[in-house]
């Protein structure tokens, strides 16, 4: 009898313990070209607009920013996705579009962005639920170019913030040069941008060895890549959770398995690739006050409604909004990933 007793005191115990946690979630996804219909002067959008090339018009830009509001919606859950980071958006105007003007109006985000010198306007954003994170540091860090043979790329957005844990959490929300040209020609343009956040980062570990990080985006390399392997020095982590270094950075999205044909965020010639990444640093694997996760906790969102059948290749694919330039309906080109903490 004292034995039945001291067990349903452990399963209370430990369901209290359980009941208890509350989780921190976040969502990362390419979201293929949010422009709106609007011409920005300075920048090369006007293949984004009615009379351009892409045929792009209000229908069409409030039927993705219905589907976007819709998909965020529903990686909710029973709590609102406390951070959103965005790549692929245009500017300010498609941000209050999606925050103040769709189905995620009454939930309240609010957002911070760059203003980078792409040419063609295109930036990255980090949504996020004021009662949740409170920033109190924005930085839109400008990747180096030479002006005169090159061309500018998208800046790195980095947001220090307070959690409704009480943890101070430093966010890089990034969009790393496309592989045009190929991997040989294009490849020291994604070192240069990781090379961006590694001096950062550093920066960060100097001052507090335990701080915890998140890098997120869309990488356009793979974890085994060397924008992420070497210069962000990020491996995948270790089996024994004692040999986390809490001072670095640890690809969770690396070793994601395949559900139901989805084996990563992006289809390219019938193979899934690992584009799309969340880093984070050994102190969000090891604390065991305020916010921490594991490698468990990292998913892709592979929602219906975010796929069709991939006929040529076979499995399915992400239903983009173009091929091409022809309107085929989709939502976008990339799956969404999301990373669940917990406090």
């Amino acid at each position: 009898m004292k034995r039945m007793l001291v067990f349903i005191l452990l399963l209370f115990v430990c369901h209290t313990m359980v009941a208890q946690e509350r989780r921190f979630r976040l969502v990362e996804w390419n979201v293929e070209n949010l422009f709106d219909t609007l011409h920005d002067a300075g920048f090369a959008d006007r293949d984004f607009l009615p009379e351009g090339s892409y045929g792009w018009n209000t229908p069409r830009y409030l039927t993705k920013a219905s589907a976007l509001s819709r998909t965020i919606a529903a990686l909710s859950g029973t709590t609102a996705v406390d951070l959103v980071a965005l790549c692929e958006v245009e500017n300010d105007s498609v941000l209050v579009q999606l925050t103040q003007r769709s189905l995620l109006a009454p939930l309240g985000y609010a957002y911070v962005m760059t203003h980078s010198l792409d040419r063609r306007g295109v930036d990255v954003a980090l949504m996020y639920q004021p009662m949740a994170f409170r920033p109190y540091a924005v930085a839109s860090l400008r990747v180096p170019h030479d002006s005169v043979t090159e061309r500018p790329t998208r800046d790195i957005l980095f947001v220090s913030g307070e959690t409704i844990s009480g943890d101070t959490l430093h966010v890089f929300v990034c969009h790393f040069p496309s592989r045009l040209g190929g991997r040989r020609v294009s490849e020291p343009y994604r070192l240069r941008a990781a090379g961006v956040i590694r001096q950062c980062v550093d920066s960060l570990f100097a001052v507090q060895r335990e701080a915890k990080i998140i890098v997120t985006g869309d990488f356009n390399d793979e974890p085994r890549n060397a924008s992420i392997a070497t210069v962000l020095a990020a491996s995948v982590p270790p089996a024994r959770l004692s040999d986390v270094d809490v001072a670095r950075l640890y690809v969770l999205s690396a070793r994601l398995k395949a559900h139901d044909g989805v084996a990563g965020t992006y289809k390219y010639r019938g193979e899934w690739n690992r584009l799309d990444n969340i880093l984070v640093s050994g102190a969000l694997l090891t604390s065991t006050e305020g916010l921490r996760t594991s490698e468990a906790q990292c998913a892709i969102a592979a929602l219906p409604h975010l796929l069709e059948r991939d006929e040529s290749r076979g499995g399915v694919k992400p239903r983009r909004a173009f091929l091409g330039t022809y309107y085929h309906g989709g939502v976008s080109d990339h799956l969404p990933l999301w990373l669940d903490m917990y406090y």
